[in-house]
């Protein structure tokens, strides 16, 4: 009979008799090899971590999350403030043209960000619209305050249907997929997760989340490897200002702009490498 891996947790309290025990909680089973290989994580630093946040990304490491910028759009969820910056004027309402200057301040060349308009605003449209009408948009703008009804399948987790994080599942895609615990993930180990989050005959969900992940591969990848803090920023937002912010100072000549992402020419990368700055403005 083959024997099943365990894990133990620290001592707790029994809800009964207020005793201490010791329970072991089997996480793996040699018998079932896709359960050793894509192990649970061990969270230290962050209470509850199963419990959604709605206003925070914490992760193991930043159990505050971008506490300054969580703190400024406390009244909004972590799924909202996501959208935020294609939000410019904060009026709630996503235009397509919001979405293609949004790609080309995070450096995306015309004809990405031409494709991602037309991805987002075709899929997000109208289900964002369900929370208070059942009339499509004739403009296909998107409303952040029903950005919730865009959750769609074989995704991560991390995310919540209402918008709110979860860590335990952020952290479980790197427990899982990052293999040798550089504290990123590959586009190999990016492609396994995707296969590993499919569920059966969700054709939208796996459409979606390639392009989700995909994109994000190309803005944030360094040395071939997209780091965690870096995807954390990008679930809860904060890392497109930061990206839009240094490429705009590179222009007016101050810092050396944004040197991550792989690309096809989009801003002036060449795979992973970038052949030239940005012209000063």
């Amino acid at each position: 009979m083959t024997k099943s891996k365990s894990k133990s947790i620290p001592e707790s309290k029994s809800e009964s008799s207020g005793d201490h025990f010791k329970e072991e909680i089997v996480s793996s089973i040699d018998s079932v090899q896709v359960t050793v290989e894509r192990q649970l994580p061990n969270i230290q630093n962050l209470q509850q971590p199963g419990v959604a946040r709605a206003y925070q990304a914490p992760s193991e490491e930043k159990p505050r999350g971008s506490e300054k910028y969580s703190e400024e759009r406390k009244d909004k969820t972590v799924l909202q403030q996501h959208c935020d910056f294609w939000d410019p004027d904060g009026d709630g309402v996503i235009w397509p043209r919001d979405t293609f200057v949004g790609f080309r301040d995070l450096g995306f060349n015309f004809y990405m960000s031409l494709l991602g308009v037309f991805i987002i605003h075709s899929a997000f449209s109208f289900p964002s619209r369900l929370s208070f009408t059942w009339i499509p948009d004739p403009f296909f703008r998107i409303s952040v305050k029903g950005i919730h009804k865009c959750k769609h399948g074989s995704d991560s987790g991390s995310y919540d249907n209402e918008g709110r994080f979860v860590p335990q599942k952020f952290e479980e895609i790197f427990s899982k997929y990052d293999t040798d615990g550089k504290g990123g993930l590959t586009f190999t180990e990016m492609w396994n997760a995707m296969k590993g989050y499919r569920v059966i005959m969700d054709f939208f969900g796996w459409f979606a989340l390639f392009f989700e992940l995909g994109t994000t591969y190309l803005l944030i990848a360094k040395d071939g490897v997209m780091t965690k803090e870096d995807m954390r920023r990008v679930y809860d937002g904060s890392l497109f200002y930061h990206v839009r912010e240094v490429r705009r100072a590179e222009k007016q000549g101050k810092g050396n702009g944004w040197n991550q992402g792989w690309g096809l020419g989009g801003d002036s990368f060449f795979g992973a490498t970038r052949m030239k700055k940005s012209k000063a403005a």
